[in-house]
């Protein structure tokens, strides 16, 4: 019997970018509708606008370079660049918060760079740092999340939410000011400045941590999409279970040491960017690194400077400061985490010249 001889690479496929941002932005779906639910319908309004707002700057960057508009909103590099920063800000953010956002995000991250592939920094990430430095009370502006138990205040109306984001009145003139009653810092804000109280003492007192339990639904729902993500072969486990990993290691031995002033890993991995950094952002095949241990290496730098800057920092997260600081690492790292070619003793680095 006669075998049919095909040289490698043994592929069955071409994947395509366009596939694989269609993936990644359909496993953000668990942690979008977590977020709608527990939040409100604030965070759709503002994935749909940032969306827009992304395609736009997107189609008017390619045709001031000459290049061919439908072709690279087509990747869908872009809408998810949108998608991700609209998941990281307040749900109540106003409109112009979105556009100052997906603005820096694709016009300097991403096109001022030459566009997908070139740029050194995660664009959203970038984007929401801006916006996280220049406007701190419309980014710190979260909503007491609802809760399943009704202990807390009631979800506003599609109507209403729309009218506080675009700014032109609510339907009722008491929901403004009914927002402005059930703003307050997150979980990790209030582990932050506790005040002099132990940690014990915040859990027992702070009604932000008694709803923990929708940042914990938040953080599962991203959970299951980068799971699903792994299972798909988008990108290896390497990066999103060395960070979470390396987070709990750290924050163990903060907890260990001194548990009335540090938080407890639980806190740590369930609460803020953490699942949304892990599996989302940390995972950026352009501005991460690329090597299997180039990325164990990666991420471990961002478990690390996350924990230092939540703990000792002036900001309560860290994911996007500690991303765009490891981002600056990435051709440093892979540079010297390059696996050995086969038919050489050492990798090809620098200092090896791979002999």
């Amino acid at each position: 019997m006669a075998l049919i001889q095909i040289s490698s690479p043994h592929v069955q496929r071409p994947t395509k970018t366009a596939d694989i941002m269609r993936l990644v932005i359909l496993a953000t779906l668990p942690g979008l509708l977590a977020m709608t639910f527990f939040f409100g319908w604030g965070t759709l309004i503002n994935v749909v606008l940032a969306s827009v707002f992304a395609l736009l700057f997107e189609a008017l960057c390619t045709a001031a370079r000459k290049r061919p508009v439908g072709f690279f909103l087509k990747d869908n590099s872009a809408l998810l660049t949108g998608i991700l920063l609209a998941l990281a800000i307040p749900s109540f953010a106003p409109w112009w918060v979105t556009l100052t956002g997906v603005f820096f995000a694709i016009v300097i991250a991403k096109q001022l760079y030459g566009g997908l592939g070139q740029n050194p920094f995660n664009p959203a990430m970038v984007g929401y740092a801006l916006l996280l430095i220049s406007f701190p009370v419309e980014m710190t502006r979260w909503t007491a999340p609802f809760d399943i138990n009704g202990n807390s205040w009631n979800i506003l109306s599609f109507a209403d939410t729309f009218s506080i984001i675009f700014g032109i009145g609510a339907s009722d003139p008491s929901v403004l000011l009914n927002l402005d009653a059930h703003t307050g810092a997150t979980p990790l804000d209030t582990l932050k400045h506790r005040n002099g109280l132990t940690t014990e003492e915040l859990w027992q007192s702070s009604s932000v941590l008694a709803n923990a339990g929708a940042w914990y639904a938040v953080s599962f729902g991203y959970f299951v999409g980068g799971i699903f993500l792994i299972y798909r072969k988008i990108f290896t486990w390497h990066t999103p279970i060395t960070l979470l990993v390396t987070l709990a290691i750290v924050s163990s031995i903060g907890f260990a040491i001194d548990p009335d002033s540090f938080a407890d890993p639980f806190v740590h991995l369930t609460t803020g960017a953490t699942m949304l950094g892990a599996f989302f952002i940390a995972t950026d095949p352009v501005s991460s690194a690329t090597s299997n241990r180039g990325k164990i290496i990666f991420a471990a730098g961002i478990a690390i400077l996350v924990y230092v800057i939540r703990t000792w920092g002036n900001y309560p997260d860290a994911m996007a400061f500690a991303v765009m600081i490891m981002n600056l690492c990435a051709p440093f790292i892979d540079q010297y985490s390059q696996p050995r070619s086969y038919g050489h003793k050492k990798a090809n680095t620098l200092s090896s010249g791979g002999k």
